[in-house]
């Protein structure tokens, strides 16, 4: 979600205001997120350990409603991108029954597509060969109009001045990092979509904004916070990071778990003082390197098009070392190119891809606990969820229609 601003920022001649306001949010977002761990580990603990799959499927219904303000112009084109993501998400192994689905007899498809190899295709390569497409002189043009220079007071300044984005990006990175296996891509996309939704300047989003960077940055890191509360509190990972720090730490006979905090108090506490003074390495160590990074964008073109498109196949090959994905990911850049072409939005192709299967999951497993669907309505949870997101689908058509009224009257005689 970062490069919906970032890059543009970037693209307006300003990439080290982008990546210095990127990491100044993203260590308020992460010492944000270590307060909470240590002040409300055990209730936020018990709070996420009372959703079922009810509430979970009520929350990514939530998030699947952000597609109405990633559509841009055309909520159409919107919709049908949103949908192609839901239909990608559909390919492989039955999630809960393990049979496989539209795999047309080819075992290539049998465990579905890998949604970063999409998510790496449809954001780089269009972008790439439109660029490719671009004349050399508009290229250099761009090129040595570029401000790698930034203030260190301006940027923080800019980030305070966004604090109610900031700290309600950071709150929904905790609170969906307390959620086992939501993950984070859910969780920057429900925080850049509020923060939308509360700017007096709506429109400024996706342009060079920096309280999209914000918003992004801040909840990205804050969700480690809100990770850590589920594997301390109650020895349940909430992510692959957290996973592999639990595996630790039973492998050198500590059990996680609600009694871990009075029998391993100081190792707890130390958990949390290291949690806090990666943040403050990480400022620091991102500061001193961005002088080095910045200059990237320096690079002719022409030699950065060819070395970030074996990169992608590369990183993209390396995830299941798999070269069915990599062809995945070149697949999705074509199909990304030409519905750009259309001015088709991308964004909510990741978005479905992203959370149809938690969607599906969590739904099915409800009607398999209770086939009574006024469930969802009746557990206060999951109708609070249900609410706000049918106020949220709600709100971008709310929105268009008064729009709509107002250039109505002003070019009424």
């Amino acid at each position: 979600m970062t490069t919906f601003d970032g890059f543009q920022m970037a693209e307006n001649g300003e990439p080290g205001t982008a990546m210095a306001t990127g990491t100044y949010a993203s260590f308020f977002g992460g010492v944000f997120g270590a307060f909470l761990l240590i002040c409300f580990m055990p209730v936020l603990a018990d709070f996420a350990l009372s959703f079922g799959p009810w509430e979970y499927f009520s929350i990514v219904f939530f998030g699947l409603t952000i597609i109405a303000s990633l559509s841009g112009k055309s909520m159409i084109k919107g919709l049908l991108s949103g949908v192609l993501g839901l239909l990608i998400a559909t390919v492989g192994m039955d999630p809960l029954e393990g049979s496989p689905r539209f795999s047309f007899g080819t075992a290539l498809l049998k465990n579905g597509f890998s949604y970063l190899a999409i998510l790496v295709g449809l954001f780089s390569l269009p972008k790439l060969i439109s660029t490719a497409e671009g004349t050399q002189r508009a290229i250099e043009a761009h090129r040595l109009n570029r401000d790698l220079r930034f203030s260190n007071l301006k940027v923080i300044l800019t980030v305070l001045r966004n604090w109610i984005s900031l700290i309600i990006s950071s709150t929904i990175g905790v609170f969906f990092g307390a959620l086992p296996g939501v993950g984070a891509a859910s969780a920057t996309f429900v925080a850049y979509d509020q923060s939308k939704k509360l700017s007096h300047e709506k429109d400024k989003f996706g342009t060079g904004c920096s309280a999209g960077i914000v918003a992004s940055e801040s909840c990205n890191n804050a969700l480690c916070g809100g990770a850590l509360i589920p594997a301390l509190a109650l020895g349940i990972p909430g992510d692959a990071p957290t996973a592999v720090m639990l595996g630790a730490l039973i492998l050198h006979g500590i059990q996680p778990g609600p009694l871990l905090i009075f029998d391993q108090g100081e190792l707890v506490y130390g958990i949390f003082v290291a949690f806090i003074f990666s943040n403050v390495a990480m400022l620091f160590l991102q500061l001193i390197g961005l002088k080095i990074f910045v200059y990237i964008t320096k690079i002719k073109t022409t030699y950065l098009i060819p070395i970030i498109v074996v990169l992608c196949a590369l990183g993209t090959y390396s995830l299941e070392n798999n070269f069915f994905d990599m062809w995945v990911m070149f697949g999705a850049g074509v199909i990304g190119y030409v519905l750009s072409k259309f001015n088709f939005p991308l964004a909510p192709i990741v978005l479905g891809a992203i959370l149809g299967p938690i969607a599906e999951t969590n739904f099915r497993r409800a009607l398999y606990t209770d086939a009574d669907p006024t469930i969802f309505l009746t557990r206060p949870l999951s109708a609070f969820f249900l609410i706000i997101g049918m106020i949220s689908l709600a709100f971008p058509l709310v929105t268009a229609c008064r729009d709509w009224v107002r250039d109505i009257r002003t070019s009424a005689p």
